[in-house]
Order: C-alpha cells, then structure tokens, then sequence
C-alpha cells in the first residue's frame, strides 16, 4: 500500500505564480523517503496542502487510501507533522506541549501523558519535562517539535527540515532515533537542505524543482549516476607539481594537500601507484564529495 499518493498536483497563486505543476509522487509504507529541492521548488507547499495549510488547486492526494478531500479528519490522524520553524508557546512546559498535542487527537490525558513520556525519554528530554520550553537550546525544541508530531502515533511522519540549526552531534542522535522509528515500520519523509542527512537516512529519494517531479529512485540508483568523486589527499611532504594522469584531475589546495577528482570506475590503486612513482607519499585521504548535492545541483540546472 502507498503511505501517500500525490496525482497530478497542482497549486497557482495569485498574480499567476504556479508552485506546483502537475506534480505526481508514491510514497510505498514503511520507506523512509527523501523529498529535495532547492528554496522555491515546491516542497513547502505540497506539505502544506496534505496538511490543508494550503489550499490547492486542482489534484488528488491519499494517505494510506483515505482522500484528504473525501475524510480529512481520518488523513491527519494518519499523519504527524514536523514542521520548520517553531510553532509552540515558548512560556508552556515542555510535557504539557505534548499532552495538549494529544488532546487535540481526543487522546485520554492518561494515555496522552504516557505516550509524551514513551516520546521525551527516547529524544532525550524527559528531564526537562517541566522546564519551559524558552529554556531549551534549539536542538531540543526540535526534538521537542518531533515529540509533539509523534505523541499520536501516526502511520506517517512528515519532517521539514527537521535538523536545521542543529549541531553535529545532536543532529547524530536524531538521525539514530529516526532510523529506529522508521524500522518499526512508521513511514517517513523527510525534506532537508542538508543532502548529506538524505543520503544517510533516505533509501528513496525525490528531487522537485519548478514544482514537479525531476527524479524519483533509489538512493543506489540515484548516486550511480554520477560518474565522478572528489577526494583530498595529505601529503607526507611538500609537494609542488604532479604529473597528469589519464582520466584523473589533480589540484594542490596546500603544499601537503591535494585535491583528486577521478571517474567512479577508476581504480584508486593506479593513483597511488602515479603518486608514488614520483615520490608523493600519500598519509590519508578523504572523500570531499557530497556526490548526492553533486547530482542534485545537475538535475535543476
């Protein structure tokens, strides 16, 4: 079954602006899915018309079957909403946004203070439970953002830049938490600009630009199509020239650093071998591609 199917979306505003243009997308149940696309391509938009935040134009959306035109009220409650910027009040108790969230699902207060518990412990927030949420650093309010779009257990989990602002490590826990939760079969969709947290997480990715659908595949299929990767080696001593090789580009960044951007299917051995004959002693190397954002800005161009 299709946790979402989008058919032939449309949305214009006025003055003429068409944000969407015929967009069509499945999500199968259980994925966890990657939506990209640059500021302006449509994303936002389509998240806000499954959630009727936005009105569309003309097309069809279902979510595990039901038409958000025919039944809204059964759609949302499949569907849990993280949205980008922050949308609770700051002066509210931390617990206490969640268990309203709830209420708003007819969940018993009981069952509702439960579920928040279940929720904050695993995000790491359950000390801060009576903390106001104007205390939090910004990694927690996003982890509290999911808390509160998970508190009734929706089949589907919508998140919209869910680690913007968020530090390294935070952004790791929250990576493994949403991993763990997408293996307990809830589906997932994630938009992000951070295309490396898609090529982690998605293992099936869409790319909109101008309001349709530009690609939609594996995350494997997706990245094979670039023929090219990019690495940055370090040197054990200074190096001032390199010979060309066929097939390979060399670049030196420093005197002890050089940059190698070779074809996917060339051997990394035979650039070892052409270093090495000129007396280039390779210390480490490591890849600077972002081969993802790399086919990415080839597909909207």
């Amino acid at each position: 079954m299709f946790a979402l199917s989008i058919a032939d979306l449309h949305k214009k505003y006025k003055g003429g602006f068409e944000a969407l243009s015929g967009l069509s997308l499945d999500v199968q149940e259980g994925q966890f899915f990657g939506l990209l696309g640059p500021n302006g391509a449509g994303k936002t938009t389509t998240i806000g018309i499954i959630t009727s935040l936005v009105t569309k134009t003309s097309g069809k959306i279902r979510v595990f079957g039901v038409d958000i035109d025919a039944d809204f009220p059964a759609a949302k409650r499949l569907i849990g909403v993280v949205p980008q910027e922050f949308n609770f009040s700051i002066f509210e108790k931390v617990q206490d946004i969640v268990t309203q969230q709830a209420g708003y699902y007819g969940i018993p207060r009981r069952e509702a203070l439960r579920r928040s518990e279940k929720y904050l412990r695993k995000l790491g927030l359950w000390e801060k439970r009576n903390v106001a949420a104007r205390e939090l650093s910004g990694g927690m309010k996003r982890r509290l953002m999911i808390a509160r779009g998970l508190v009734h257990d929706p089949k589907l989990l919508i998140l919209d830049e869910p680690t913007a602002g968020v530090d390294v490590e935070m952004r790791r826990g929250m990576w493994d938490f949403l991993e763990e939760i997408n293996r307990e079969g809830r589906t997932i969709i994630l938009t992000t600009h951070y295309l490396e947290e898609a090529e982690q997480l998605c293992n099936q990715i869409a790319i909109i630009a101008r309001g349709k659908i530009v690609e939609n595949t594996s995350k494997r299929e997706l990245l094979r199509k670039l023929d090219k990767e990019t690495f940055l080696f370090d040197t054990k001593n200074p190096v001032t020239e390199i010979m060309p090789l066929e097939n390979v580009e060399f670049s030196l960044v420093d005197e002890t650093t050089i940059k190698v951007t070779k074809n996917r299917t060339q051997s990394m051995n035979h650039i070892f071998i052409h270093l090495d004959s000129q007396n280039i002693v390779v210390d480490s190397m490591r890849n600077k591609s972002n081969r993802l954002e790399e086919l990415f800005l080839e597909m909207v161009e």
